[in-house]
């Protein structure tokens, strides 16, 4: 693509004539005076001001659009839609009407300045002046609409640069502003006055011949451009301090074709549904599930593709599921976004649980299945990348599975076409070792810490089991304590060295060698329950219960903390992968229980 040259008189022509419009997604304006004025100082200073974009429009408009505000409502033929440079566009079109009801805006020539009861200022600037009305249905200050006033001070109205064949309007302006300085017959003074007149209407037939062709260079996008293309350029190009989100752009779209405010339907499901958005953004979760349910992919270019109408006629559908999926994650331990190691299965567990019943043998026969392919997406590496087009993949094969009757022998219906299980297998021992802390967000790291959620991940001084409420005040603490490691010279951010645990019973083991702080806790309760505690996180307590490490040399307390920490990961790695196997099986399991397999 190359920058096209367009002359702001013909930008000005376009608007006038209907012929360039905006998106109905386009915010509307909202720049301040200072922008405003900084803008008009660009223009008139000649000075470059960056490139607008727009899309071609063809046959018919690709979105539905609006006029710029304030500009004629003319019902001709569209030709571009303007995809980036609003802000500029508008606030330029109403600088030239000086519309705009809070403020009226001038450019200060020095040399006509006679005013000394004002503020210095530097010239060809651009002035705003603050207007109000008064209860006697008066503009103030009055001075603003007395062109002898406004040309005492400097001041030339925005408006008469307006590029186009205006010269009467200036001409009766630049009569009005003089006619008080005329002199009643002396021809020398005549003479100069004319001059002056002369001098003014110089100035501002300088000034518009600058903005008349001062160039608003642009991009141009084909009319054959995709529609999710454009918008995809259209997003990365916005220059507001708040672009629009894919979400922005679909709620405008909703209210242009169906006359409902989608921002309303998304609060009213959060209040009656918080727990949804703790696992990601609503909005997110509405146009992913929703573009699953009609057949698109879970990502930006399905929620653009999907049908806007069909969103809200799917709504009752779409929040249903979305509740569901909710009530499934907490029962396996999932309980928000910063713990869930992967958000790629959100919208397939919504769409999925909008055609699983609501009680019966299909019921359960259907979460089983939910409950293996949540945890093989946690074990495997099918979701670390491509995740959309994967998610989508797999959400196609098992709304096959779950919509297939059984046979009337009961044989279970096979998965065995879902790519996820055919394709993929869980993560190995070794693999798990080098998991990466939880914290940082790794789907594997996060995937071994809700493992331990959903064995109950009691804490170690209370034994409070961790659930909705609690779960924002544990911590990530380090089982093997980092500052031990660290002298050491060893990592201890790995997700094998992570428990949640409550903050003060973190603060309470600080340092301690992993053997001291078992002891601390025999001392006011039994064995039998430390080890209850340890055993809810899939810690291994014969590897952790190490220490003796104050009488050792430097040298021979590093190798021992070495063989200790290698010898405890390999240990929980192995648990951890025994009871992720039986999880992806689709088992109930217990803290107990997963010891004894």
């Amino acid at each position: 693509m190359e920058a096209r040259n367009r002359r702001i008189s013909d930008w000005y022509g376009q608007i006038k004539r209907g012929e360039i419009k905006l998106p109905r997604f386009q915010r509307f304006e909202a720049w301040d005076r200072q922008r405003i004025g900084s803008l008009a100082e660009t223009v008139i200073r000649n000075l470059p001001l960056g490139i607008t974009l727009v899309l071609e429009v063809g046959d018919e408009e690709k979105f539905v659009s609006r006029f710029l505000e304030t500009a004629p409502h003319n019902t001709g033929r569209v030709h571009e839609h303007l995809l980036d440079g609003q802000q500029r566009l508008t606030a330029l079109w109403r600088i030239f009407y000086n519309n705009y009801e809070g403020e009226t805006y001038f450019i200060y020539l020095q040399e006509f300045d006679k005013y000394d009861d004002d503020e210095q200022r530097g010239d060809m600037t651009v002035y705003s002046r603050a207007r109000y009305y008064k209860k006697n249905g008066d503009r103030y200050p009055l001075w603003c609409d007395d062109p002898a006033q406004c040309l005492r001070r400097g001041m030339i109205p925005s408006n008469l640069l307006r590029p186009e064949d205006i010269q009467g309007e200036i001409d009766q302006w630049i009569e009005q502003a003089t006619s008080p300085d005329e002199p009643s017959g002396d021809r020398e003074e005549l003479k100069a006055f004319y001059a002056f007149k002369k001098r003014v209407s110089d100035r501002i037939k300088d000034l518009r011949a600058i903005v008349a062709n001062y160039n608003l260079p642009y991009l141009s996008l084909p009319p054959q451009t995709d529609k999710s293309v454009a918008l995809n350029v259209f997003i990365n190009m916005n220059t507001n301090s708040k672009p629009l989100s894919t979400y922005d752009i679909i709620v405008a779209e909703v209210e242009s074709v169906m006359g409902k405010s989608l921002h309303d339907l998304e609060a009213s499901l959060n209040d009656r549904h918080p727990e949804i958005a703790h696992y990601s953004p609503l909005s997110e979760l509405i146009l992913t599930t929703s573009a699953l349910l009609q057949g698109y992919m879970p990502n930006q270019s399905g929620a653009w593709d999907m049908d806007k109408m069909k969103l809200v006629e799917y709504w009752e559908k779409m929040e249903n599921g979305l509740v569901r999926m909710a009530n499934f994650l907490k029962g396996e331990g999932i309980y928000d976004e910063e713990r869930l190691p992967t958000n790629a299965v959100l919208a397939v567990i919504a769409a999925l649980c909008t055609d699983i019943p609501q009680a019966g043998d299909k019921r359960g026969q259907d979460e089983l299945l939910l409950k293996k392919y949540l945890w093989h997406a946690f074990f495997t590496d099918r979701y670390e990348n491509a995740a959309a087009t994967r998610a989508y993949a797999d959400f196609v094969a098992l709304k096959k599975v779950i919509s297939t009757t059984q046979s009337d022998q009961a044989i279970p219906i096979s998965s065995n076409d879902v790519p996820l299980f055919r394709d993929y297998k869980i993560a190995e021992v070794e693999e798990l070792m080098a998991s990466d802390w939880p914290k940082r967000a790794s789907i594997r790291g996060r995937g071994i810490l809700a493992a331990a959620c959903r064995l109950g991940a009691l804490d170690f001084s209370t034994g409070e089991r961790l659930d909705v409420n609690n779960i924002p005040d544990r911590h990530y603490h380090h089982i093997f304590p980092d500052a031990l490691l660290k002298e050491a010279d060893v990592d201890g951010f790995l997700a094998l060295n992570c428990a949640l645990i409550s903050d003060k019973t973190n603060i309470s083991i600080g340092r301690k060698d992993p053997l001291q702080y078992l002891k601390d806790r025999y001392k006011w309760t039994s064995e039998t329950i430390v080890r209850e505690r340890l055993q809810s996180h899939l810690i291994p307590i014969q590897e952790l219960a190490n220490g003796g490490y104050e009488r050792l040399s430097e040298q021979e307390k590093t190798e021992k903390v070495k063989r200790d920490f290698t010898a405890f990961i390999q240990k929980r790695a192995e648990l951890v992968t025994k009871v992720v196997s039986l999880l992806a099986e689709g088992r109930q399991l217990s803290a107990a229980e997963s010891y004894s397999h």
